[in-house]
């Protein structure tokens, strides 16, 4: 089964702190943002944007930190 949010990205809200923990990040869905629990393989800190690759049933979101194609200008 495809899960629609699968290659959308999302914001962090809680920190992953490594390899077997968890944190939640928010995606926006139908017009609305939903909740998901967020595993991945490395430590990503609370407020940063990724990127959802996978999702399981159990609405646990695999996710990895988001490179934007084009960096942010230097101020």
């Amino acid at each position: 089964m495809h899960d629609e949010v699968v290659g959308s990205t999302g914001k962090l809200i809680s920190p992953i702190r490594g390899p077997g923990t968890l944190g939640e990040v928010l995606v926006a869905v139908r017009g609305g943002t939903e909740g998901y629990i967020a595993r991945a393989a490395e430590s990503i800190p609370a407020g940063s944007t990724v990127l959802v690759v996978a999702v399981d049933s159990g609405r646990i979101a695999d996710v990895v930190p988001w490179i934007p194609l084009t960096p942010d200008p230097a101020p």
